[in-house]
């Protein structure tokens, strides 16, 4: 039996990774599969706006099943910064490290250093219509850096009740508590009782 396929609207060979693990009962296409090269400019307020963006765009590309998502860090001492501009905290064209180490520094001597991720996915099914999903992993700002696995601000993130940051944590260990696995967690029920209908 072929598996069903979604087309997924990132070129981020990390994310694309993580996604596969995540639902392996579907072959997920990424951007690079599918050969599109542009980047899809992220001009929305919120994480559900971008992830609306960019699931638009492919979907008027490609007239496909497609999902996408955005997601953020926010930071309670920083008002809910870096939130949308997660990804290019420390400028455009910064990496990993530039963002992490700004927020490191922003948060010298602050001793409140909650924050949560959050992932808001935006579905868009065969017929053009959108679906929402979110997901919430609450926890706290490290001072310093631990860790190799994971990306982003997994080094410095580590979740409530844990005792490892994300970099510290196996992948599976990692997929089951994270923002990005309970809101692939909520797509995936909801395309389970799609196919029951």
């Amino acid at each position: 039996m072929t598996k069903p396929f979604l087309v997924f609207a990132s070129h981020n060979a990390n994310k694309v990774k993580e996604i596969r693990a995540l639902i392996p009962d579907y072959k997920v296409l990424s951007l690079s599969d599918l050969n599109f090269k542009e980047e899809i400019p992220e001009t929305g307020t919120t994480l559900e706006a971008n992830a609306q963006i960019k699931a638009q765009r492919i979907f008027k590309e490609f007239g496909k099943a497609v999902f996408a998502d955005d997601t953020g860090l926010l930071v309670d001492a920083l008002k809910g910064a870096p939130g949308v501009f997660s990804a290019r905290y420390a400028g455009a064209d910064a990496n990993a490290e530039a963002n992490m180490q700004k927020l490191l520094d922003s948060l010298q001597g602050e001793t409140n250093r909650k924050a949560h991720f959050k992932t808001s996915i935006c579905f868009i099914n065969e017929e053009g219509k959108s679906h929402l999903f979110t997901g919430r992993v609450d926890g706290e700002i490290l001072t310093d850096k631990t860790g190799e696995k994971g990306f982003g601000y997994d080094p410095i993130f580590k979740a409530a009740g844990e005792k490892l940051s994300f970099a510290e944590m196996s992948p599976q260990a990692k997929n089951k508590i994270s923002h990005r696995g309970r809101a692939l967690n909520a797509l995936i029920q909801f395309l389970k009782e799609s196919e029951k209908k």
